[in-house]
């Protein structure tokens, strides 16, 4: 598919009021948008398959939905760090900070590196990435031990009062993802959610309480990675 034919496809499928619904529903603000819902940008990623130039294409085009779509077509193992840049600094709500940073950036060669420096970030979207990307690569990463991800739970201690709500949502995800994977992180991220109790933060205990409902639950849905060490048990 070219880049005008994905745009002829936009065309058929835009509906302005659908802006106005995401923006009064979910609280989706985006610039340059046609009102596309993503379930139908997902189809046309799946008829074009991975293809850099088109993706590279759309997300210049400024159009919000190009941008969504260069999120799903682009190949993870080829995004450089100068493309994470360029691209972070545009996001202007937690959807496509999202789509980028489940779809490609924690599936990168630099997701830990983003992780590390994004999350001390002072713009909201932009620390919302390093959170995002954290609670993606929980699952993205299979194969690497605890000591890997343990590293990230001072760093939910330490941004666990930016009262922003889509800051304080995406550590909340984070604390959540690690611990569900696997049953020695889930302990931990559980004394972690006990501990920002005690601080005086009204994000901090909100976060802490959300993570709780879920990973004390008895049917809490726990991953086990990295599956090797739990076939014996």
């Amino acid at each position: 598919m070219t880049y005008n034919e994905v745009i002829e496809r936009f065309d058929t499928l835009k509906e302005p009021e659908k802006v106005t619904f995401k923006k009064t529903k979910f609280g989706i603000v985006a610039h340059n948008s046609l009102g596309i819902y993503h379930k139908d940008l997902r189809l046309i990623a799946k008829e074009i398959g991975k293809d850099n130039n088109l993706a590279l294409q759309l997300f210049d085009s400024s159009i919000y939905e190009g941008r969504l779509l260069c999120s799903k077509i682009f190949r993870p193992q080829d995004v450089t760090e100068e493309l994470m840049e360029k691209w972070v600094v545009t996001f202007e709500n937690w959807e496509i900070c999202d789509s980028f940073c489940m779809a490609l950036f924690a599936k990168s060669k630099f997701a830990l590196a983003k992780i590390l420096e994004w999350t001390h970030r002072n713009s909201e979207f932009e620390k919302r990435a390093g959170f995002a990307i954290m609670a993606a690569y929980c699952m993205a990463d299979k194969t690497s031990d605890n000591n890997l991800f343990e590293q990230f739970f001072p760093i939910i201690k330490r941004e666990a009062n930016d009262d922003r709500v889509y800051v304080k949502k995406a550590v909340n995800w984070a604390l959540r993802s690690l611990g569900k994977r696997n049953r020695d992180l889930n302990k931990l991220a559980i004394e972690v959610s006990k501990q920002l109790l005690e601080f005086d933060s009204p994000s901090a205990n909100w976060i802490a309480k959300d993570a709780l409902k879920e990973l004390q639950k008895d049917n809490v849905r726990m991953s086990d990675y990295p599956r090797h060490i739990y076939r014996a048990i």
